[in-house]
């Protein structure tokens, strides 16, 4: 503090004798008034000094930070009707960051691009709003007490979760060590975690939203049937002056159907929280991590889907002293089915090479279900990165393999 007192004194004692100086030719040196100059300098410096004690004291004006992000994908796959066909796509990022207190957060995400629209897109799980920007989420974080908490669209059940997956994904479908199905389908949540300071953590949330088709829908459907008898036609005929015998007219049946769809549950209504027609997401994790080793299980009821599911699954991580990492993950639901993932991370020259497996669907037969990838990550600078990779699909039945090459190409800054 002395020292930043001296070099606050030095300027200001520069500037006021700055004047001085300029009319120096006017004026005699017993013109000068140095003990008035020395106090007004003093009583700045004491200023100075006031308000950065009250910003040390923790005082805090509002921020906000800006990150941007863009990933280009060019590739091909084979498969189907886009069997060798190159394409490129991209997607853009915007996040917006503002603390009020030092603690807290509010964060916005805004997103572009066209990464949906391909083969390679379907694989690589980029997003596209078709190159539009879009408000992706607005959440707020916040501390109570030890508690962490998360509030906002776009926030997931599983959005402070610790995990213990170790694996840097090529293809969407690894990523979360496999275990997708943690965060259900609900796209509004609030979230909560607390540390215990000792490995221990432990996280929830609730949540609701979701691409739900309709959800507790109902059709009515009336159906009314007149028969008429050809009399009855021979009758309506000859009433319009043409007489008409009734063994030449053949009987008919008239049809009327009504139908009335509950339209106050669709796709596109929002859905509230712990109502009775809520289709909610219910998420609770417990993990456990070292600088070593790494273990979460979680638990998921997922109803925001309309079509209820319950999820268990687990993570695993194990991160030696040395380049590399094993990662392991597997989810389970009520029906016996299951996934299961396994990857590994070393580092290979300037960059990290990665290679994983994992199942493609929750099924309770794997065979001719799995998907395999390969990938080479290389920072060119610290906002730069590239990543070539490859991964196969395989597909059941007679329908042929997936193979697919593509490069992605990542900035930040």
């Amino acid at each position: 503090m002395k020292l930043f007192k001296s070099l606050l004194v030095a300027p200001a004692t520069l500037g006021l004798l700055a004047p001085v100086a300029a009319t120096a030719n006017e004026v005699t040196i017993n013109d000068f008034d140095s003990a008035e100059a020395i106090a007004v300098t003093n009583s700045r410096v004491d200023g100075l000094e006031a308000r950065l004690n009250n910003f040390e004291a923790g005082s805090f004006s509002e921020t906000t930070s800006a990150s941007f992000g863009s990933t280009f994908y060019v590739g091909s796959v084979d498969a189907g009707t886009d069997e060798g066909a190159t394409t490129f796509s991209y997607d853009f990022a915007l996040d917006l960051s503002t603390s009020f207190t030092g603690e807290d957060s509010l964060d916005i995400a805004i997103i572009g691009g066209n990464a949906n629209e391909t083969t390679v897109d379907d694989y690589m799980g980029g997003d596209g709003t078709g190159d539009v920007l879009t408000l992706d989420g607005v959440a707020y974080t916040f501390p109570v007490g030890g508690v962490t908490v998360t509030a906002g669209d776009g926030v997931g059940v599983d959005d402070l979760n610790a995990g213990a997956c170790a694996y840097s994904a090529f293809t969407d479908l690894l990523s979360d060590c496999g275990t997708g199905n943690v965060g259900g389908q609900a796209d509004s949540a609030v979230a909560a975690s607390y540390d215990f300071g000792n490995g221990f953590t432990i996280a929830g949330g609730i949540g609701g939203g979701g691409s739900a088709a309709a959800v507790n829908n109902y059709t009515a459907t009336t159906t009314a049937t007149i028969d008429i008898t050809a009399e009855q036609i021979a009758a309506l005929v000859d009433g319009d002056g043409i007489a008409t015998a009734a063994d030449d007219i053949a009987p008919a049946t008239a049809t009327f159907t009504t139908t009335v769809v509950d339209a106050d549950a669709t796709a596109a209504d929002p859905f509230g929280l712990l109502s009775e027609e809520d289709p909610s997401t219910v998420g609770l994790e417990l993990a456990y991590n070292t600088d070593t080793y790494g273990v979460s299980v979680a638990y998921t009821d997922d109803d925001a889907g309309g079509i209820e599911n319950t999820y268990y699954s687990i993570q695993a991580a194990w991160t030696p002293d040395a380049p590399y990492s094993v990662s392991f993950g597997s989810e389970y639901n009520e029906d016996d089915e299951s996934t299961y993932f396994l990857g590994l991370t070393t580092d290979v020259g300037p960059g990290s090479l990665s290679v994983g497996m994992a199942t493609q669907a929750m099924l309770s037969d794997h065979e001719d279900n799995l998907q395999y990838e390969v990938a080479y990550s290389y920072d060119v600078n610290d906002g730069m990165t590239i990543t070539p990779g490859a991964f196969i699909a395989e597909n059941a039945g007679d329908v042929d393999d997936e193979f697919g090459l593509v490069v992605t190409t990542s900035f930040s800054f």
